[in-house]
């Protein structure tokens, strides 16, 4: 299959590379012109390490050309935090092709994001947008061409936008992650599984001040406490209570399995936690006010689940105070700057408008 992955970060080469190894053709895109020009000169390859060992993945190709990366492109996968997606939906929206279908894991509402940039560039290709709960690589980049996958996803739900695309973009998604993905619905279904903004703001919030005073901090180690873990299935429980008063049915993936030894498998599957702990890749520098953590996770994340739980009559205390904790942290106004169905363009939607644009797409 022919794949696009755009960007430059940790996921978008865990991306790349996994593709490549599984035999698809694999173009790579991001910004950084001099990033690109090193990476043809070094071969047009990623090493990926894995518990099996090293291996060299050589991509199809490595450019700053986004039409050129996309063009006959059957998945066009884009794992950039939330904050990049704007710009690089602007880039993309006019080179959409008929029956691609892109894929933003995860995305924060971000298929909204990228679908309405292609109707604002009058692109009327037939294209569906998806979106999932997580990132399908544990991951980290070691070197400028070399990535560590500590693990890959075993569970991924995934949303389409518009709903009436979701067969065929899962199949196309499937083919990339073979027996991995599963239907939860709409963008919006897809969009409430988002882990990150569930996970992150109490590890970053509650644990401010060892952050701030050692050199390297592990959140999901040192950090991940039996009281920071009671806060983090409560705030899970306002992201579950808004699902349920929307309509989206179980599975709800809670965070809690993640951390659990028996029962659901999580998306990342059983024992993932300890496996990442133990890489010791996430025992790193974070600077609060900058991280995506901050920046993508609490910001934008938390402003989304407030916004569409004010829709769905659902109460969101926790998530109220993080996201107020963590702009005075940054001396921001997250409420202003983050996330918002008015944001998007959807405020206003009730709850049966929005309902059926993301059934039927813009074309309702």
């Amino acid at each position: 299959m022919k794949i696009a992955v755009l960007g430059g970060g940790n996921g978008s080469f865990a991306a790349a590379g996994d593709f490549a190894l599984q035999g698809h053709d694999v173009r790579l895109w991001r910004r950084d012109a001099d990033a690109v020009a090193a990476h043809r000169v070094a071969g047009s390859c990623i090493v990926v390490k894995d518990v099996d060992g090293r291996h060299e993945a050589r991509l199809g190709l490595v450019t700053t050309d986004i039409r050129a990366a996309v063009d006959g492109a059957e998945l066009i996968l884009c794992p950039a935090p939330a904050f990049a997606q704007a710009d690089i939906a602007g880039q993309l929206a006019p080179h959409l092709q008929d029956g691609q279908v892109v894929f933003l894991p995860p995305a924060t509402f971000g298929s909204m994001v990228f679908a309405r940039a292609a109707r604002d560039a009058g692109n009327t290709a037939r294209v569906a947008f998806a979106e999932t709960g997580t990132l399908p690589w544990l991951t980290r980049k070691h070197g400028p061409f070399e990535v560590a996958i500590t693990i890959r996803a075993k569970r991924l739900p995934v949303g389409v936008f518009p709903l009436t695309e979701a067969a065929r973009a899962l199949d196309v998604i499937g083919q990339a992650f073979p027996g991995v993905i599963g239907p939860c619905g709409d963008a919006l279904s897809g969009a409430l599984m988002n882990a990150g903004p569930i996970i992150h703001p109490p590890l970053i919030v509650m644990n401010a001040g060892p952050i701030e005073h050692f050199e390297r901090w592990d959140i999901h180690k040192e950090g991940t406490q039996t009281p920071i873990r009671r806060v983090t299935d409560a705030l899970d429980a306002e992201r579950i209570a808004v699902r349920e008063a929307l309509g989206y049915g179980a599975p709800h993936f809670p965070l809690a399995d993640h951390y659990a030894s028996e029962g659901e498998i999580w998306m990342y599957g059983r024992g993932s936690h300890d496996r990442l702990t133990d890489s010791g890749d996430w025992r790193e520098r974070l600077v609060l006010t900058e991280h995506r953590y901050m920046r993508e996770d609490l910001r934008m994340g938390l402003s989304l689940l407030i916004s569409v739980a004010e829709l769905a009559g659902v109460a969101t205390p926790l998530a109220r105070a993080f996201l107020s904790i963590g702009g005075a942290i940054c001396g921001e106004d997250f409420s202003v700057t983050g996330r918002t169905l008015a944001s998007l363009g959807l405020g206003h939607l009730d709850r049966n408008g929005l309902q059926a644009l993301l059934r039927e797409g813009f074309a309702q």
